[in-house]
């Protein structure tokens, strides 16, 4: 099978899924709903590491191609392609992965719920709007997905619309993102008229015109365009990858339901700003300005975001913390240039954060859905399976030696240490202190709901029964992934 043909069947399977459930769900039972969307988003992994094969292992060439033209303004061509390197590759393994463990976690999370068949398909709706984000060639795709992934955030964070809060916190999310989006298409606006094209491949040959040019802010004060362009940009990330002070959003969303923690919060939604700027680099390496804001703006978010993450007593908003903290160390590392190990990170932290979210939904389901962790307590030999799952999900977020985290996360330290920018010591020890921090809220975190006494009745505590099985084996995965 051609690459092309791998590429359309990576996008368009998860689509066909969420909108045969979406469509005629009326008429299909929630066998059928589940079992139509999960085939498509295997068919899309199956599909993706293939791709991942072919190009890593094998060596193949970077293709870039499109799809068709959509439209013609001038000389701007308005069209759908896919760009296929090694970023979009590793990209594409992540989102397709961790979707696919959170729609069998789903069948068991969310067997009771009235809303079952269209949560299935939004969430396929979410995976193929998060894949043509990471495969498009082109500004106008990449914005199509950036949207796309903001409105399918909207409704799942609002999954639960009888419940007031879920409302705020969905609005909110889709305002504070709108902010971020507003600079991105200030960014891609400079470039289109800059270079005339929304083509990366373009772009990054004629990013010599950025650099010449100029944007007169009043009669004596002039900035560099390609300053201008890569921070526009960057407040786009700020909105999705909720950066301080636009992270105002991702905590207030874990009123939606935990599987979606996972999903958006943890490996998709919440690392497209980390992609896009790594995509960018071409850009961004051309302005030393645009990369000291980068970088002190993931410092403030990774020290600051763990400390109030000690403070937390809600078990999912700990974890939803514990999320702003580590896209801060992604960051750091996109500011100090070591691209590569900002990915990494993503890639090791997509599969822990997503395990700790389903772990912690694990226990929620165990508890009758109580998420206070001062009502938890003792209950590691009820629920064997996620206790262990857990135990490595906080190994690898911590950065114990031998787990994925570690080599993730001491690299971008090293990098750190090792950057000549103006300012970096100082990052340093702000990313070096963001290590004990990490560790002091996820070992409380930890022992506070499974170690001591059972802080609840006697009755409740002969009530908490380990998860199905449905539940365990994407958290046995996913622990694998960790390691």
């Amino acid at each position: 099978m051609s690459l092309y043909q791998l590429c359309l069947i990576t996008v368009l399977a998860p689509l066909l899924g969420s909108a045969t459930v979406g469509l005629f769900g009326k008429w299909l039972t929630r066998s059928h709903a589940h079992s139509i969307t999960i085939l498509g988003v295997a068919a899309s992994l199956i599909a993706s590491c293939a791709v991942f094969i072919d190009l890593v292992a094998n060596g193949y060439p970077t293709y870039n191609f499109y799809l068709y033209e959509w439209a013609k303004i001038g000389d701007l061509v308005l069209g759908v392609g896919f760009l296929i390197d090694s970023l979009t590759a590793i990209m594409m393994l992540v989102v397709t992965s961790v979707s696919l463990m959170v729609h069998i976690y789903t069948i068991g999370y969310m067997h009771n719920d009235p809303g079952y068949k269209r949560f299935f398909s939004y969430i396929s709706l979410f995976t193929f709007s998060m894949l043509m984000l990471v495969m498009s060639n082109n500004f106008l795709q990449l914005f199509f997905g950036w949207e796309a992934v903001g409105l399918v955030s909207y409704l799942l964070i609002g999954f639960w619309y009888t419940r007031p809060t879920a409302i705020i916190a969905n609005l909110k999310a889709f305002l504070v993102n709108r902010v971020g989006d507003f600079g991105f298409l200030l960014g891609i606006a400079a470039i289109v008229v800059t270079t005339a094209s929304l083509d990366y491949a373009h772009v990054f040959a004629n990013a010599d015109t950025l650099v010449e040019g100029s944007l007169r802010v009043t009669d004596n004060l002039q900035v560099p365009l390609i300053t201008f362009v890569c921070i526009a940009l960057f407040v786009g990330a700020m909105g999705k990858s909720a950066q301080a002070p636009l992270h105002v959003w991702l905590p207030d969303s874990m009123e939606g339901p935990t599987p979606i923690s996972a999903l958006i919060h943890a490996a998709t939604m919440v690392t497209a700003g980390i992609f896009m700027v790594a995509r960018m680099s071409p850009l961004f390496e051309l302005s030393e300005t645009a990369l000291l804001f980068i970088m002190f703006v993931g410092a403030v978010t990774a020290f600051f975001m763990g400390l109030v993450a000690i403070v937390q007593d809600d078990i999912k908003k700990v974890v939803a913390y514990s999320t702003l903290s580590q896209l801060g160390y992604m960051t750091v590392a996109l500011g100090v240039s070591a691209y590569s190990l900002a990915i990494f990170h993503l890639y090791t932290h997509a599969f822990f954060k997503a395990l700790l979210f389903l772990a912690a939904g694990s226990v929620i389901i165990a508890m009758h859905h109580e998420q206070d962790i001062r009502k938890m307590g003792g209950i590691w030999k009820r629920m064997p399976i996620t206790y262990v799952t857990s135990l490595i999900g906080t190994l690898a977020l911590i950065g114990f030696p031998a787990f994925s985290g570690f080599f993730s996360k001491e690299s971008i330290i090293e990098a750190v240490h090792f950057s000549e920018l103006p300012g970096a010591q100082y990052v340093y020890w702000m990313v070096l202190s963001g290590v004990f921090i990490t560790a002091f809220y996820s070992l409380r975190l930890f022992i506070l709901v499974f170690h001591g006494k059972p802080r609840m009745s006697d009755e409740s505590y002969a009530h908490v029964n380990e998860s199905p099985k449905v539940v365990t084996l994407p958290l046995i995965f996913l622990a694998v992934m960790s390691v």
